[in-house]
């Protein structure tokens, strides 16, 4: 069996997450716990630190698994300039329904000139589009 170990380092900015989901989601993969005993994904931030934002938002996502869910909700988080601190993200079998179930926990920094409202929108909207349950915390 072959480890395959991806490894993201670079100064933290909006956008990181959402780059390298485009390029997994370009390559026809879906959530990473699939390949679970195959590939590790490891990401460790650089040493320079950008001041700290205001506030820390925290959302929790929920639907049936398909790929792109990561790479639609971290292009509206940067859209929005937020900044992806953690992402954790898995399936599993739906116990009710059948197939397979996604749920990504993300903690992301919020710069103090967003406009929640808006933001919350918008993933409102991208919810209702791909069919997920997104729920702040």
């Amino acid at each position: 069996m072959t480890t395959l170990i991806l490894t993201v380092a670079g100064a933290d900015r909006p956008g990181l997450v959402a780059a390298v989901a485009d390029v997994v989601d370009a390559h026809g993969g879906n959530a990473l716990r699939e390949l679970d005993g195959l590939l590790t994904v490891a990401v460790r931030t650089g040493t320079e630190q950008a001041p700290a934002p205001d506030r820390l938002l925290e959302l929790r996502v929920l639907g049936n698994d398909r790929p792109g869910i990561v790479r639609e909700v971290s292009t509206v988080l940067n859209s929005h300039a937020l900044s992806i601190e953690e992402l954790s993200t898995e399936t599993r079998d739906a116990a009710m329904a059948g197939g397979r179930l996604f749920e990504a926990t993300v903690a992301a920094r919020v710069p103090s000139s967003v406009d929640l409202d808006a933001l919350r929108s918008d993933l409102e909207r991208l919810a209702t589009e791909i069919q997920v349950d997104i729920t702040f915390a």
